[in-house]
């Protein structure tokens, strides 16, 4: 096999990646237009998702392109039921934030697309040790999604407020398969400058010194 001239990639091209980074927001639903997506820009952010890494090149992945309103007022139910119990879980203040909060743009959005981690019969190469890397596998294809939208100027949420099982029971998908991540798609009326939860104070952004560790972590 001849093998191909390596692509290197300028400064400029390392810095456009880092804006897209820096930009890649959760789109809500109360920010989607209801404007269509071309067909060329869906494929383009699908292709996006199938260069994800795999473990073992298993490429484990399936997804469900959802446009229905019939379908997305169905999972959209999963989502109230789901939010009504997890509002339970915070207290006080925290409470009456999460009410106020939009998490979700399942109607609002044009395109819905569920993801799907598929099992392979048999060993994985890579995934004997470690289960849970083919699901991983699946995130990195989302967040490939997800980058990808971004640079066509097209708006991504990520809802994980559903109950998987009604999900799928909606959506006939098979029994082994499992929901990673049910994604709101669409053009969109803003682009918050930073993480909407990090403008409302719902949490702080942790930095580098937060989260980095020389070696190994420090005894307590």
């Amino acid at each position: 096999m001849e093998e191909q001239p390596q692509r290197i990639f300028t400064k400029e091209e390392q810095q456009l990646l880092e804006e897209i980074l820096a930009h890649r927001r959760d789109v809500r639903g109360n920010h989607f237009l209801n404007t269509p997506i071309p067909q060329n820009a869906i494929d383009t952010i699908l292709d996006a998702a199938l260069a994800a890494p795999s473990v073992g090149f298993s490429q484990p992945w399936e997804f469900v392109l959802i446009k229905d309103q019939t379908t997305k007022q169905a999972v959209k139910a999963t989502f109230s039921e789901e939010t009504q119990r997890a509002a339970l879980l915070f207290e006080d203040q925290k409470q009456k934030e999460y009410i106020k909060l939009k998490l979700e743009g399942i109607v609002e959005s044009p395109l819905n697309i569920a993801v799907f981690y598929k099992p392979k019969d048999g060993p994985v190469l890579g995934q004997t040790s470690m289960p849970n890397m083919g699901k991983y596998s699946v995130v990195c294809a989302i967040q490939n999604m997800w980058l990808m939208a971004r640079s066509l100027n097209i708006g991504m949420g990520w809802v994980s407020i559903l109950d998987p099982e009604k999900v799928k029971t909606v959506l006939n998908a098979p029994s082994e398969n499992q929901l990673i991540g049910y994604l709101c798609f669409g053009y969109t009326d803003m682009f918050y400058n930073q993480p909407e939860l990090e403008l409302k104070k719902w949490d702080r952004k942790k930095l580098q010194k937060d989260v980095v560790f020389e070696e190994k972590y420090k005894s307590p």
